[in-house]
């Protein structure tokens, strides 16, 4: 008894893990796990954090020593200094929030082209999906040719049908077997594709539905949720603030800097120490700084309203296309399942009600819908897919 309970276990931990390697969420989480090219760009945020964090600090301290030699009279004199140079102090507190503020947008930046790449992943399960729910049709498709090809030869041989009715069942079937050698190439060039996003790692999709997606009809209120997180639009938001904060640095640095320290002099019979103390005075270095960084404020705000305009009307476009497809395709699996005649059609071949190119005439337009309903729902999940990636 406790064998028999260990290989129950085992069998549904197997199909367990078949199903989990199967699923297109786990193979977008293995891509999004193995792809060398997400690494390589998280490894680049990471290095561009690092580095918006440099220059927010004060200027290295100077130290000077000189050792001048004189004669007999005067002696050698020895200077030390040590000396620290700052800007206005209100500066470095604005250095820290561009700082802060570019990080957050080199983690947008890495967030969109995460996505990029997995919704391009997720298109190509798509195409797998399709190509594999055809492959389906195409073998029972196959298997049924072959039972015609197969009845139409014996009727030949025997007399019962000419030539021109077994070459129409052989080049019928001859037709469905180069579809099906096409389609396993194409199915292998999607799981190849596959594999290179997968970091080389081989990915096993053997899907062939596409699941039922649910889209809500109300494109303002999904629009208010998608603006929130979209990582464009967010960028752009974090480079309006960007500005705001750069117009502030650039008042702050055309303030007075400042220089501080202490100084030493020591002659024969004679020291002086002291403090010293020094000003910068801006007159020309940052001019403009402060009006260009105004200009530029106002010139990303513009373009940020653009974008904002130009996403809306994109993904409106993509909505009223995934709702349309949607309703078409449910719509054509209604009427599919209702106007079947295949049936219909293989009992009237056998009585000899009709002849076998008009069984074939007919079937090939109940193929043709069945191929129509196919590329209506992976252009359907397409669509929906586009749409997401901005939530």
């Amino acid at each position: 008894m406790k064998k028999i309970i260990i290989v129950l276990i085992s069998i549904i931990a197997f199909h367990t893990i078949l199903y989990a390697q199967n699923n297109i969420d786990s193979v977008l989480a293995q891509i999004e796990r193995n792809n060398t090219t997400l690494s390589a760009l998280q490894k680049r945020a990471e290095a561009d954090k690092i580095g918006n964090k440099t220059g927010n600090y004060l200027q290295n301290p100077e130290i000077v020593f000189n050792y001048l030699w004189g004669n007999d009279v005067t002696g050698n004199r020895t200077d030390l200094s040590a000396k620290q140079a700052f800007d206005f102090p209100t500066a470095y507190s604005h250095k820290i929030q561009i700082s802060e503020i570019k990080n957050e947008q080199v983690e947008l930046e890495y967030q969109k082209q995460r996505k990029e790449l997995l919704l391009n992943a997720r298109l190509i399960c798509f195409d797998l999906i399709y190509t594999n729910a055809l492959k389906l049709e195409l073998t029972n498709r196959l298997n049924h040719a072959k039972t015609i090809a197969d009845a139409y030869k014996s009727k030949f041989d025997i007399g019962e049908t000419n030539i021109l009715e077994y070459n129409k069942a052989q080049l019928n079937l001859l037709n469905l077997s180069k579809a099906m050698e096409s389609l396993t190439i194409e199915q292998e060039a999607l799981l190849a594709e596959l594999t290179r996003l997968n970091g080389g790692v081989p990915v096993n999709l053997t899907e062939n539905e596409f699941q039922v997606i649910v889209l809500t009809t109300d494109f303002e209120q999904w629009y208010i949720q998608a603006e929130q997180i979209n990582p464009l639009l967010n960028w752009l938001k974090k480079e309006v603030e960007l500005t705001q904060k750069q117009i502030s640095l650039n008042k702050a640095l055309s303030m007075p800097k400042f220089q501080a320290g202490y100084m030493s002099e020591s002659l024969i019979g004679q020291d002086f120490k002291g403090i010293t103390v020094g000003l910068s005075i801006p007159l020309w270095e940052n001019k403009n700084t402060v009006k260009y960084a105004k200009a530029n404020a106002l010139a990303l705000e513009n373009t940020a309203a653009d974008n904002k305009i130009q996403l809306y009307s994109h993904l409106k476009m993509l909505h009223t296309k995934a709702i349309s497809l949607q309703k078409s395709a449910n719509d054509y699996k209604l009427k599919l399942e209702e106007f079947n005649n295949s049936e219909l059609l293989r009992k009237a071949l056998d009585k000899g009600e009709i002849s076998l190119i008009n069984y074939m005439l007919e079937l090939s337009i109940y193929y043709e819908s069945v191929n129509n309903l196919l590329e209506l729902e992976r252009d359907m999940s397409k669509t929906i897919a586009e749409l997401n990636q901005y939530l």
